[in-house]
């Protein structure tokens, strides 16, 4: 399927609308412009010519750019380019060059067909490769803006749907209510369970003005967080916790645990008898892996996927490999990316 860019065939247009007459012009001389006879029929036969090549150009430039469309491959895409545009070019010339010599009445009898069109070929061939690679990048950039744009937002909702979703009136009269039992049953359970809710409110609030956050942070969070679970679900709900000190200082995106916990307890059953399992480990490649029983609910829950799409999305915004999710043997698996610890 052939690819084209309007902005590039206005450029190709704007640059043969002056290479096609001086070209001829340097072949037939004066006779050019005195004679419409001559400038007319070769005018029009080399515009043809020049737009057929430009459909086969435009393909050629088109794999080009999807083969290396990377900035550190820029000159690999010049290089391959300018063997285009030469090919181009010496078609562009060749062609008319031999078809002007079959038609009598144009007398065309040029003493060189490269001495004169030489340095006008190669000047365009600068041109083309100029303005095609200046053009690349903007429309690179441009994207590449969007795209970041786009990720900072769905970052900024998903992060915004998080809070929500721990400060909404449901999640905060469960949470109170296993507190006012506490109170009464277990005072200084109840008192362990405030610093608890505590530290995950504080840390939902806090969070949010860093892009990434430590693992050691992200373990410690999880672990309050659970405890609200525990006191929730009680029996029906285990997290096995698996991370070696060695990689405390590794860094993550923050709320990314607690976004794939709470994404394990929203669809799954969570049951005294049948409790989910939950298992925070590293993998021997020293990637994190967060994985889960699969026990899914009878009544599927209505989901926007804001937790998965949040973390591919902070990922994608950090220039970071994707988690790899994976759903088989029983488990729901997410497999994360740990990223360097930060230089100080």
């Amino acid at each position: 399927m052939l690819q084209f860019s309007k902005r590039r065939i206005w450029i190709f247009m704007a640059l043969v609308s002056w290479s096609v007459p001086l070209g001829l012009y340097n072949w037939f001389g004066d006779r050019f412009f005195s004679d419409w006879r001559i400038w007319l029929p070769t005018s029009l036969f080399a515009y043809l010519v020049c737009l057929l090549l430009l459909i086969i150009q435009e393909n050629l430039i088109f794999r080009i750019m999807k083969r290396f469309p990377e900035i550190r491959q820029t000159l690999i895409r010049i290089g391959l380019e300018f063997l285009v545009f030469l090919s181009i070019i010496g078609a562009s010339t060749l062609v008319p060059f031999y078809t002007f010599q079959f038609i009598p009445f144009l007398d065309f009898h040029p003493a060189s067909m490269a001495a004169n069109n030489l340095w006008l070929g190669t000047c365009t061939i600068i041109l083309f490769i100029g303005l095609y690679e200046g053009l690349y990048s903007l429309e690179r950039w441009k994207e590449n803006s969007v795209q970041a744009e786009i990720y900072k937002r769905e970052v900024l909702l998903n992060q915004l749907d998080v809070l929500k979703n721990q400060i909404n009136p449901h999640f905060l009269f469960n949470s109170l209510n296993a507190l006012s039992s506490l109170i009464s049953e277990e005072p200084q359970q109840a008192e362990k369970y405030v610093d608890e809710m505590a530290r995950v409110y504080r840390y939902l609030l806090q969070t949010n003005e860093n892009n990434l956050t430590t693992l050691e942070n992200e373990v410690d969070f999880i672990k309050s967080y659970y405890h609200l679970l525990k006191m929730r679900y009680q029996a029906g709900v285990s997290l096995d916790i698996a991370v070696s000190a060695h990689y405390h200082d590794r860094q993550l995106p923050p709320l990314t645990l607690q976004l794939l916990v709470e994404n394990a307890v929203k669809h799954n059953r969570v049951q005294a008898n049948k409790p989910l399992h939950i298992q925070i480990a590293l993998t021997p490649d020293g990637w994190l892996q967060v994985r889960n029983n699969l026990q899914a609910k009878n009544v599927r829950v209505l989901s926007n996927k804001v937790g998965l799409t949040n973390i591919n999305a902070k990922y994608r915004l950090l220039g970071e490999p994707e988690p790899i999710i994976s759903d088989q043997g029983g488990f729901f698996t997410v497999t994360l990316p740990l990223l360097a610890p930060a230089r100080v």
